[in-house]
């Protein structure tokens, strides 16, 4: 079925393959990621486009001796499959099994781990500095979607890299939006001239004899305006003006043209980035009549593309702030939102839908989207900034210089916060509650359940500074009726208890108070006593009436979904550090270490943080 792809262990392998063979090898490699994603779901839209882009690298460069940068990493499954993983690959994913994305640990091919976009311009430079300082002879690219360059942190490693002269090649995969078309024949001659071995040989002699001269700068300057007006339809002027050279556009999905082009730059010397045109979802049909579904599928039939529907046992939460954003702005319209290129993932594309003028994806831009949001509230408005947590941390400082210091009325909505599940490390929520907890003005608060989303968004409305922060998982919420229920404005800084107990009391925060009245109420039920269990709902400010209701228990057990260091653990820890007669104080959260991937469930389990984890410690501690 894969005879030529089984014969693939290492690049080294490709290399000897012929332009034909190369051609079976993408279409084989095609066919096996569509049937290990059927089973096992991944991105795959991304991946299937840049088959022909990573043989062709693996085929022309020396890798891992040269290094190879992905963006992100939604486009590396080829990557994976033809560098010694390929049986590994139908365990991408899952626990014990190999990475979604590229990681330093997983491989000698991995040259970079990338889970957040935007890095690879500017750990590419970084490899080729370290080639350049250690008078090696490693080369270095940086490979990147088109989607990538909104993020300011592309921009900033093309800023430098154009200005150091490094010896750097990105390649720009563009399979969303083309800049402009390929510009016919002159193009195509344009590309063949100014990647020629003997063109640039030339060039090169021709600038060595004009030496540092007032004419080689005239000249200079006139061939680089011609050029750029040449290339201009085609987006190579705003790279030439940060000191590229600005090949392409060429076909991606041609291994013909792009090992003959991938030779051709292979070897010139300085910054140059290459323009590559390709198909997102490409040689799959259902992927490529829908690439926005077909990014992430879930499980599908492969021979059909019928894909397997998810039955969801509760709305989930990112569907509940989606349809309670559209609701306030229908009452309120003052209300906007603000996503950072994740408008379907959060539920904002319903606001999208319902109000137009007042969505705002602004890219992949966390720190733009805080500041732009801290402009609107200054401005009068009411922005909803939804980011996801694990993305929250690059617009860190925005959130303190641009948010809190100024304390204006900004509602940060943090999804996917705690445990994410196959994403893995990079993913994870983990450290908002520690994060954020330091800073003055902060609010931050994280429902139990759907409902408190609903009340909690509402309560931001009435808030006169910030940031105000709502974080919450990915995922179910607990199936409670939310939509009937009237809005209710809860008060800042006030938990509740929802349990009587005795001799131990749990304070939760989150999702995590539902698994703590489970364990509780089992924990009666099989030894007659519970613990008292309190939802402390805003970890900032901190309910200091429910800390003295039970600071006369012989233990206090804090519960959290995200990092136990600096969190709710730490909070009631400083409470009750300076008192004379105080409670042991005891922590179950995410521990200091990065939490491979697995599903959500099984990673709760491992940080006990499921009923049955809660459980058993209680009966340890109950004792």
């Amino acid at each position: 079925m894969y005879e030529l792809l089984e014969k693939i262990n290492t690049p080294e392998d490709i290399r000897r393959l012929s332009v034909k063979e190369l051609e079976t090898l993408c279409a084989e490699v095609r066919q096996y990621m569509v049937e290990c994603c059927a089973k096992n779901p991944g991105h795959l839209g991304s991946s299937l486009g840049a088959v022909e882009l990573i043989v062709g690298l693996h085929a022309v460069f020396d890798t891992p001796r040269d290094k190879v940068v992905f963006d992100v990493g939604h486009q590396a499954y080829a990557h994976k499959i033809l560098t010694g993983r390929r049986e590994a690959f139908r365990k991408n994913r899952c626990k014990d099994g190999i990475s979604g994305f590229p990681k330093r640990a997983e491989s000698p091919y991995d040259a970079f781990g990338a889970g957040h976009s935007s890095t690879a311009i500017s750990a590419a430079l970084g490899f080729a500095e370290a080639a350049r300082l250690q008078g090696t002879k490693e080369r270095a690219v940086a490979l990147l979607g088109d989607g990538a360059l909104t993020g300011g942190l592309s921009w900033e490693g093309l800023n430098n890299a154009g200005a150091s002269k490094a010896n750097l090649l990105v390649i720009l995969n563009d399979n969303n939006m083309s800049i402009d078309q390929p510009i016919g024949g002159l193009h195509d001659y344009l590309l063949r001239v100014t990647t020629s071995h003997t063109y640039n040989k030339v060039k090169g002699k021709i600038w060595e004899r004009l030496g540092d001269s007032r004419l080689r700068d005239w000249i200079q300057d006139r061939v680089t305006d011609t050029k750029s007006n040449l290339v201009r339809g085609s987006g190579g002027a705003v790279f030439e003006s940060l000191g590229f050279r600005y090949f392409g556009p060429i076909d991606g999905n041609d291994i013909a043209q792009v090992t003959d082009t991938l030779r051709r730059l292979r070897d010139l010397k300085g910054p140059r980035i290459l323009h590559v045109i390709t198909k997102k979802g490409k040689g799959y049909a259902p992927a490529e009549a829908d690439p926005t579904t077909w990014h992430a599928p879930g499980r599908f039939d492969p021979a059909t593309g019928k894909r397997v529907k998810t039955v969801y046992p509760a709305d989930r939460y990112q569907d509940v702030f989606g349809e309670v954003l559209v609701d306030l702005a229908r009452q309120d319209p003052k209300v906007v939102g603000i996503t950072p290129a994740m408008a379907t993932g959060c539920g904002m594309q319903l606001l999208e839908k319902a109000f137009p003028d007042r969505f705002f994806d602004v890219g992949i831009e966390e720190e733009h989207a805080v500041t732009f949001a801290a402009g609107l509230a200054a401005g009068g408005m009411k922005p909803f900034c939804n980011i996801y947590s694990s993305f929250s941390q690059r617009a860190y400082d925005q959130i303190i210089h641009d948010v809190a210091l100024q304390n204006l009325p900004v509602v940060l909505c943090f999804d996917r916060a705690g445990l994410v599940g196959e994403d893995g490390a990079t993913h994870h929520g983990c450290f908002d509650l520690a994060a954020y907890r330091s800073i003055p003005n902060a609010i931050i608060s994280a429902p139990r359940n759907e409902l408190e989303l609903k009340n909690l968004m509402y309560t931001g409305l009435s808030v006169n500074g910030g940031p105000y922060i709502v974080r919450y998982p990915r995922g179910c919420g607990e199936g409670v009726n939310w939509r009937d229920a009237a809005y209710g404005n809860l008060p800042v800084g006030k938990g509740e208890r929802l349990l009587d107990g005795k001799d131990v009391a749990i304070l939760a925060i989150g999702p995590v108070v539902n698994r703590a009245l489970e364990a509780a109420k089992r924990h009666k039920a099989d030894f007659w006593v519970a613990p008292a269990v309190y939802d402390m709902r805003f970890l900032k400010p901190l309910d200091t009436s429910i800390l003295e209701e039970v600071s006369g228990y012989r233990i206090i057990l804090t519960l959290e979904d995200g990092s136990l260091k600096g969190g709710l653990f730490g909070a009631v820890s400083e409470y009750f550090a300076g008192r004379l007669v105080r409670p042991m104080v005891k922590g179950l959260g995410i521990p200091d270490q990065f939490i491979g991937q697995d599903t959500q469930a099984g990673q709760r389990a491992e940080c006990c943080l499921d009923t049955e984890g809660i459980f058993e410690l209680l009966r340890d501690l109950m004792k």
